[in-house]
């Protein structure tokens, strides 16, 4: 007899990163990364990814916020961790080299087109880690940059940004 798989979700687990008063990068290489997210012992099987990110004052509009999803290079579950370029794991603002070392190191996971509208809040629909990696990594974080001409929001609670594990259970 087959056994049936059937998802089981977590609560929502805020995820540390401080997107705001983010100045505007022309290329998106200057932006904020969020404190590393262990599945070590977790063991999910996916996670969904949501947030909401809250524009400056008068920003120019068409201009966008990438969000992309940072995982070692090298990872031996113990302390030896490699991250791409500048990354290291901690919720910090950091640079990365260039737009082609961002490309190559990190994962997109999402744009947001803003409008010229101050303190407009864009939602970020869910979506799930390994659509954006392939696969479900032992650990991972956020990275976020955006060119709209003027610093993100400056109020902490006007961004946010969580995720929900999901494990597959036999039944």
């Amino acid at each position: 007899m087959a056994t049936t798989y059937k998802p089981s979700y977590t609560a929502s687990a805020t995820i540390t990163i401080a997107p705001e008063n983010v100045a505007s990068s022309s290329t998106r290489v200057a932006g904020v990364e969020s404190t590393v997210v262990s599945n070590i012992s977790n063991l999910y099987d996916n996670c969904v990814i949501s947030g909401k990110w809250t524009a400056g004052t008068s920003p120019t509009a068409n201009k966008q916020v990438d969000i992309w999803v940072y995982v070692p290079l090298s990872d031996d579950l113990a302390s030896t961790v490699t991250y791409p370029d500048v990354i290291d794991g901690t919720s910090s603002a950091e640079t990365m080299t260039s737009e082609n070392v961002r490309n190559s190191g990190l994962y997109h996971a999402h744009t947001i087109i803003v409008d010229s509208t101050s303190d407009r809040v864009y939602p970020v629909r869910p979506f799930s880690l390994i659509r954006v990696c392939g696969f479900m990594p032992a650990r991972w974080g956020l990275f976020i940059a955006h060119d709209t001409a003027v610093n993100s929001n400056s109020t902490a609670g006007n961004h946010s940004w969580s995720y929900v594990g999901i494990q597959y259970q036999g039944v």
